[in-house]
């Protein structure tokens, strides 16, 4: 190796410390937008939740004669001590999510039941791979269809950047298209003067990681206050009520950026899943505390905003000998924001008999979660049908985009 090849490594190694580090990371800049010509001014967040969501308890088929002895223990009932949220005679919402519920009633939030990606087996590496790329298989590519619809917009329309929320860009949102990224919990809390220390180091010796730095430090002075630290022991739940925040402000500003993706891990449910409370009803509760908070957050933006909640795949229709639920198929995913067709469940049910599971044991898939997410593509930002069939989610043209999911 020579010098220059040495010092190459030894800058792009700085960079990925102090960068990686940090709170946030500064993939691209914000750029200015332009307000469309008819007032709408789109948002859209998608929010992945890793490990497999349980949707038989996130929204239980109470109305279905065999749910209650297939879920058994954990079952979720219409009455009785922590009661589900009937959001209509057949179909019950966990108990953990009062704001979505109240999100429903307002006409602000949709339940699509029975749904799942073009993946069929349980691996939640492939499973979170097909699911964050868009490819109808697991291991093809290092781009995601959110990045990729992106790219496909006009150019010189008002979304030209999406922001990535975590220490690392999500699959979904990897690939040319511009992404800004920020971390609120992946640095101890620096003092204001060791981070106008190293800007002063770093301005002298290396200006553009500077102008990074720079710009990071105001992205997250925007996206946070003294109330946005996190705060010891608040644990994975509270975080994604910080996250959803943080993100809100940003995504509601001007300048800020109209695309957002989130991710939530620990949705693995193996043992002690828990029924109305438990483990799976706390997370929930973060799940649910993170739409209020982009609804509060975005304020006016809020109108124009669609949040798709989607997870690799779903659990078994029965639970196991530790009252969990193992790697299953069909699940459910959740549409909320003011631009959401709301206050309707939106599937072709498939019955819980065990003729009628998937390889008799998880819920069939009755639709594909790409006709749900082209829908909504289509609708908030003017996608054509061929463009999300071929580009943004490659080989899917059986999977029309689903209609009348945006208002």
């Amino acid at each position: 190796m020579d010098c220059s090849e040495s010092l190459t490594m030894q800058a792009t190694s700085r960079r990925a410390l102090l960068l990686g580090g940090a709170s946030f990371a500064a993939w691209a800049y914000l750029p200015k937008f332009a307000r469309a010509a008819d007032g709408r001014d789109p948002r859209f967040v998608t929010i992945i939740l890793r490990g497999a969501l349980d949707g038989l308890a996130t929204v239980a088929p109470i109305g279905d004669p065999d749910y209650a002895g297939l879920h058994g223990a954990i079952a979720l009932k219409a009455d009785g001590p922590n009661a589900a949220v009937m959001l209509d005679p057949f179909f019950g919402l966990h108990p953990a999510m009062p704001e979505f519920a109240r999100m429903y009633r307002a006409k602000q939030a949709a339940v699509v039941h029975a749904v799942a990606t073009s993946y069929r087996d349980r691996s939640h590496f492939d499973g979170q791979d097909v699911l964050e790329s868009g490819f109808p298989g697991p291991g093809r590519v290092q781009s995601g269809w959110l990045n990729r619809a992106l790219e496909a917009l006009p150019k010189g329309e008002r979304v030209t950047s999406a922001l990535a929320v975590g220490p690392t860009t999500p699959l979904v949102l990897r690939g040319t298209a511009p992404t800004v990224g920020w971390a609120p919990t992946a640095l101890p809390q620096a003092a204001d003067d060791t981070a106008m220390r190293l800007l002063d180091l770093y301005q002298h010796r290396d200006p553009t990681l500077a102008s990074a730095l720079t710009q990071g430090l105001q992205l997250e002075k925007q996206a946070q206050g003294d109330e946005m630290k996190p705060k010891p022991g608040g644990g994975g739940v509270a975080a994604m009520r910080l996250v959803a925040r943080g993100a809100a402000k940003l995504m509601a500003a001007d300048d800020g950026p109209r695309i957002g993706a989130l991710a939530f891990d620990g949705w693995d449910t193996h043992a002690n899943e828990g029924g109305p409370v438990g483990r799976l009803a706390q997370l929930l509760g973060g799940l649910d505390g993170a739409l209020a908070e982009f609804q509060s957050g975005l304020g006016a933006r809020w109108r124009d905003t669609v949040i798709v909640v989607a997870t690799e795949f779903g659990r078994t229709a029965r639970i196991n000998g530790t009252e969990g639920t193992d790697h299953g198929t069909g699940t459910i995913a959740l549409l909320a924001g003011g631009a959401v067709n709301g206050g309707r469940m939106i599937t072709d049910w498939p019955g819980l008999k065990v003729a009628n599971l998937y390889q008799a044991r998880d819920l069939a898939p009755t639709t594909d979660l790409r006709a749900v997410i082209k829908g909504v593509l289509h609708d908030q930002f003017g996608l054509g049908e061929r463009v999300l069939a071929e580009t943004v989610f490659p080989d899917s043209a059986p999977a029309k985009p689903m209609k009348g999911l945006v208002v």
